[in-house]
């Protein structure tokens, strides 16, 4: 107490400066409209500030949250739009014959700039996943499961060499082998179409029909070149993937729950 009283007599004279300040600006704002609105607009422009400032930071830090939310409306979307098209046919109703569901996870590991790329996700086995489910982003397709552990799956990337899926022309609907020749991580191959097929710089490349891996009509590219193979009568056509392959962070598992049987089905043909 002794050291406060000692502080004011000390510098009494700069407390009493300060205090006859605060009472002339005081009575100066509220004898005189135009300071009155300089005082109120610079205070509003303070306090306004720091609200943003506060509704950034607190945006900032709840951004892993928003973006769970949109990840968990897109895949609800996304599950209704891959089943549509399976209830009707000519607006007739139809029993199901598949059935996709899709599950959401963050990348925790991609290459790209190898032969043999590989994607790693924090999903596994406890969240469901299996080998041989599809994935993709809100952009396009990205690859199949390889292998699972608890909590995490290895994804063989459509950067890969080994990677072969099932794909066609959306204009035409002429379908096949989508495959990556290695040289550019944003650009992959669609093979054996035939020369017969009418073809054009742009057009668009989707999911065929053909797979049970991945419903039809997903966004796989734009054709950028193509030349014809003599020797196999069919075009190699280049694609320029939606998906920047470098910059993969959420994605969607797609989970046909038909798959188990189907295979089993094909295997008993075999």
């Amino acid at each position: 107490m002794q050291q406060i009283i000692n502080f004011l007599i000390k510098n009494k004279n700069g407390l009493l400066y300060v205090f006859l300040l605060t009472i002339a600006l005081g009575l100066t704002v509220q004898s005189n409209s135009y300071h009155q609105s300089k005082y109120f607009n610079s205070t509003n422009w303070f306090a306004g500030n720091i609200y943003q400032t506060s509704s950034n930071i607190t945006t900032y830090f709840s951004l892993e949250q928003e973006n769970k939310t949109l990840l968990d409306e897109n895949k609800r979307l996304r599950h209704q739009l891959f089943n549509q098209a399976l209830e009707f046919i000519d607006s007739i109703p139809l029993d199901t014959t598949l059935s996709y569901n899709l599950i959401t996870a963050n990348v925790v590991k991609n290459s790209y700039s190898l032969s043999k790329n590989y994607i790693t996700i924090n999903a596994g086995q406890k969240q469901g996943l299996e080998q041989d489910m599809g994935v993709m982003t809100a952009n396009g397709i990205i690859g199949i499961i390889e292998r699972t552990s608890p909590k995490f799956s290895i994804i063989q990337s459509i950067l890969n060499t080994k990677s072969t899926i099932n794909a066609k022309l959306k204009n035409s609907n002429y379908f096949g082998s989508l495959v990556w020749d290695t040289k550019d991580f944003n650009t992959v191959q669609l093979t054996d179409i035939p020369r017969m097929v009418e073809i054009k710089e742009g057009d668009t490349v989707v999911t065929g029909a053909m797979s049970s891996i991945f419903p039809e009509n997903i966004p796989i590219g734009t054709i950028t070149d193509y030349s014809l193979n003599t020797s196999e009568n069919s075009y190699n056509i280049n694609i320029s993937l939606f998906q920047d392959m470098a910059n993969v962070k959420n994605v969607y598992i797609i989970k046909n729950e038909n798959l188990t049987e189907l295979n089993e089905l094909e295997k008993g043909i075999e």
